[in-house]
């Protein structure tokens, strides 16, 4: 009688020591981290960038062909 309370004790021990291991985990719910940003700035800028590089092209090619031009607009 006295063993099989022993035994039962330790059983009992081993149970809610495993128990106690696992309740912090259910417990410990983190938040989740915040998205990384779709847009850091940078693509705005290289955008922007190219436009105006664009515009200074066709302005160029614009502007050009007036100075080979017999006719004078300015």
């Amino acid at each position: 009688m006295a063993a099989s309370k022993i035994v039962v004790s330790i059983l009992l021990a081993i149970f809610a020591m495993a128990l106690f291991n696992f309740i912090p985990c259910v417990q410990a719910q983190d938040l989740a981290p915040a998205p990384a940003p779709t847009s850091d700035g940078t693509s705005i800028d290289q955008g922007i960038a190219y436009v105006l590089m664009l515009a200074a092209l066709v302005l160029t090619y614009l502007i050009h062909p007036m100075d080979a031009s017999p006719y004078n607009f300015f």
